[in-house]
């Protein structure tokens, strides 16, 4: 009597919307970390947010292991 085995390959397909939210979080967090100086919370706070830097301190630590200057 013969065996017989029957393979099943199966496609994983990555759905773009989700590589592009990914994305888009990715590039939120990178500018926040290496990048930010009052501008994200300046659309809230108006000019104030520049000379208090929430995230830019924060973050500070973080910015310079990760090789970023700040000042």
């Amino acid at each position: 009597m013969a065996k017989t085995f029957q393979l099943t390959k199966a496609q994983v397909k990555i759905p773009i919307i989700a590589a592009a939210v990914l994305l888009a979080v990715f590039g939120v967090g990178f500018f926040a970390v290496g990048f930010d100086q009052g501008q994200i919370f300046s659309l809230i706070q108006g000019q104030d947010a520049y000379g208090q830097m929430y995230l830019h301190e924060m973050t500070h630590d973080m910015r310079h292991a990760s090789g970023f200057p700040c000042h």
